[in-house]
């Protein structure tokens, strides 16, 4: 995935586009992220054993990874990511605007 843990996202599509936030969870099989305080939804939780407390709960559910827009760390503008094999043998991502290594 182009998209990893602690990066900075811009939402480009849905209700909360135009914000951006820091990615908590990356799910690759489903091609998704999980961003703190995007897409948060409210929960009706019946009491359990593993839910004690029952009522209404608000959940940040994921979503695609293509609906996001890494910010770059270093011209700090919204950029779509490229990879790049590296002297040493290791691959890294790239910003297509600046050419400069996202870490």
């Amino acid at each position: 995935m182009k998209i990893r843990v602690n990066d900075t996202v811009l939402i480009t599509k849905g209700r909360d586009r135009g914000k951006t936030a820091k990615v908590q969870k990356t799910l690759p099989k489903t091609n998704q992220v999980l961003i703190e305080g995007i897409n948060s939804v409210f929960k009706h939780a019946k009491a359990s054993a593993t839910v004690r407390q029952a009522g209404i709960i608000q959940k940040e559910m994921p979503i695609n990874a293509s609906n996001t827009l890494l910010i770059c760390t270093h011209c700090s503008t919204p950029t779509k990511v490229k990879f790049k094999i590296l002297a040493d043998g290791n691959k890294a991502r790239i910003c297509s605007d600046c050419k400069e290594v996202i870490e």
